[in-house]
């Protein structure tokens, strides 16, 4: 099985080496906003057939105006700014694919200074002890000790600042061996707010709630960068303190998630989750930014290629299927279920039940093949009684430590 995995470090340079990888930066930023200022003036003018252009004629084009207008660009890598003319290239694409399919996609915008600076390189790419040579940088420290953790070829590297650290992820071809099938029992899984995720196995793991817990203070910083007068070197800390506490946000969220997808494809031959309507679900004013706290997408995507990987299976069940108002045990649907209502009460038998326990449940007996009965009638595969009133039970200990969801 041929794949692409990336693996991430944290880069270490030092003052010299900063001032180039920020100039690497801005040379595939000014490429970029080159190239789509190029792309919307020649869709402008042109009327006939030459109304587009792709990336590789933009960089032969771009590669004939250095000598006399952009000499600059000789002191970093050429790899720059041509993988900048590409990402473009794949930005548009995506632009038209969206307007055929239907669906909203962005037009392609100027990229600003400071903000997601990044840029990707190719070419004679070798891991040291502890260090990196990346080409025209050189060698630049790591903060660990590099291990053998891939076997193939290495593709690229793509250099990204996020605060005032840098950060380096290296593109490998593996060969791998088919993964063996997972032998755990399938799981259905359901995403909330109260608690990040609820399994039908009666096991919850805690949201950590990494804006959440600490808005008192990010509300703070916003404050104190508001009052700081722009181009001063008081708005650049305070600037540099309010990107600190995002960078701190974006790690606690995607531990705990890769964590968790982790936790699920190695230990279940069979996830089942929902296709959620995210942006139909950020319209409630009241719950959009805990919603947004939690990454729902971010936790189906690395459950799609984590499955490809361990050997599991990902069970994507509709958005339609009212896996919260159907009763786990009789299979009663009710009419309205408010947001308010956190226990499950089934009108028909009785049964009272966690909300999200009742909807894991209801989606991993989705999964599960349909029997059928002495009559000849459909049979749904439900939990037992006992997993159906794990909710009054005590709960399984959580694989995730509180003290990472607090520590934010």
């Amino acid at each position: 099985m041929l794949i692409k995995k990336a693996y991430r470090y944290e880069l270490d340079p030092n003052n010299i080496q900063r001032s180039h990888l920020a100039q690497h930066a801005g040379v595939a930023r000014f490429a970029y906003n080159w190239g789509l200022e190029q792309r919307i003036a020649r869709y402008k003018n042109n009327q006939g057939n030459d109304r587009f252009t792709d990336a590789m004629k933009q960089h032969k084009l771009l590669t004939s105006l250095k000598k006399d207008q952009f000499s600059w660009m000789y002191e970093t890598s050429k790899c720059a700014p041509q993988e900048a003319l590409r990402d473009l290239h794949l930005a548009f694409k995506n632009f038209y694919r969206g307007l055929k399919s239907g669906k909203k996609i962005g037009f392609p915008r100027f990229k600003r200074r400071g903000v997601r600076d990044s840029f990707r390189l190719n070419g004679t790419i070798k891991f040291h002890k502890r260090a990196i040579q990346l080409p025209r940088i050189g060698k630049v420290r790591i903060n660990e000790q590099r291990k053998c953790y891939y076997n193939g070829r290495i593709l690229s590297v793509t250099v990204r600042r996020r605060a005032n650290r840098w950060f380096v992820s290296v593109t490998v071809e593996e060969d791998l061996l088919d993964p063996l099938a997972v032998q755990g029992a399938p799981v259905g899984v359901d995403l909330g707010v109260k608690s990040l995720a609820t399994l039908s196995d009666g096991t919850t793991f805690a949201n950590p709630r990494a804006l959440g817990r600490r808005l008192r203070k990010l509300k703070q910083l916003h404050r104190s960068l508001s009052r700081k007068e722009k181009g001063s070197k008081n708005h650049e800390k305070a600037k540099l303190r309010l990107a600190i506490m995002y960078l701190r946000f974006f790690n606690v969220r995607r531990d705990t998630l890769h964590k968790l997808t982790t936790y699920l494809t190695k230990s279940h031959s069979k996830v089942v989750i929902e296709d959620l309507n995210v942006s139909w679900m950020l319209k409630n004013r009241r719950l959009a930014r805990a919603i947004a706290d939690v990454g729902c997408y971010e936790f189906r995507r690395q459950l799609e290629y984590k499955c490809k990987w361990y050997g599991s299976e990902l069970v994507v069940v509709s958005r339609t299927f009212p896996s919260s108002k159907m009763c786990s045990r009789c299979g009663h649907r009710k009419k309205e279920l408010s947001l308010s209502e956190r226990e499950y009460r089934c009108e028909q038998c009785g049964l009272v039940i966690d909300r999200d326990l009742n909807a894991a449940l209801n989606l991993v007996a989705v999964s599960l093949p349909e029997t059928l009965n002495a009559c000849g009638e459909e049979v749904r595969h439900c939990k037992s009684s006992e997993i159906c009133n794990a909710a009054s039970m005590k709960q399984e200990p959580n694989i995730i430590p509180d003290s990472m969801s607090r520590n934010v």
